[in-house]
């Protein structure tokens, strides 16, 4: 059974959170404070945290800036849920590695298509387990990825993007299709997300950033490098 944090003050909304989530047989540890939420992460080691900006005790930022400074939390998927008002504060999360959000109020069922897409994330991919392609290496059984022979730290949804591309070499994707696969949304409402995401992944690769491309007018396509 995956076992979700849920990182929220407002009581409503956090036992409308819960309601759902065990309707979906997927446990859930309530947090109203960021202290408490910090300290249950580190305890519990959940599949999925669902963290509100607005806590009180600590902040969702900088609940989230600590979790992911430590190993035993970092790739724990985050889904961070904003007013509107706070989607600065959104992009800057995202920008530091969060994988998604949700901005209020949601639906139940957008809020359980979310959960779900992120809590199959970081299953592992069927086929052969390592791909090379140029100087870029993925390892889909540990989820790892070698860039000029150097470890790059991932997180499992910038594993799943680069991945994606890298699988769909030479072959223009198009921006619904790439938020369809790595994320479970059906339109490109949320296309902030993926380019934040293609942003920060073309930062860790380095000097093979170019391999990622902008197809103008339709998405992102891989194309290999050798130097």
């Amino acid at each position: 059974m995956y076992r979700v944090l849920i990182a929220e003050d407002e009581s409503d909304v956090l036992d409308l959170v819960s309601f759902n989530l065990h309707r979906e047989s997927i446990e859930t540890i309530p947090a109203k404070d960021g202290i408490v939420a910090i300290e249950l992460a580190l305890k519990e080691l959940p599949d999925l945290i669902l963290l509100d900006l607005m806590l009180p005790g600590r902040d969702g930022f900088s609940v989230f800036k600590e979790l992911r400074l430590d190993s035993r939390t970092k790739d724990i998927p985050v889904l961070m849920l904003t007013a509107k008002a706070q989607l600065e504060d959104v992009i800057a999360g995202l920008e530091l590695g969060a994988d998604d959000y949700l901005t209020k109020p949601f639906s139940p069922k957008e809020l359980i298509l979310r959960v779900k897409a992120l809590l199959k994330r970081s299953a592992v991919t069927s086929g052969n387990s390592v791909i090379t392609v140029g100087k870029i290496q993925l390892d889909k059984n540990t989820l790892s990825c070698f860039v000029e022979g150097e470890k790059i730290d991932l997180t499992p949804t910038e594993f799943k993007l680069l991945l994606l591309l890298i699988e769909r070499e030479g072959h223009p994707q198009e921006r619904h299709d790439i938020l369809r696969e790595v994320w479970g949304y059906r339109d490109t409402a949320q296309s902030r997300t993926l380019d934040t995401h293609i942003k920060r992944l073309r930062t860790k690769i380095g000097n093979q950033s170019s391999s990622i491309e902008t197809v103008r007018g339709i998405g992102y396509q891989f194309r290999k490098r050798m130097v």
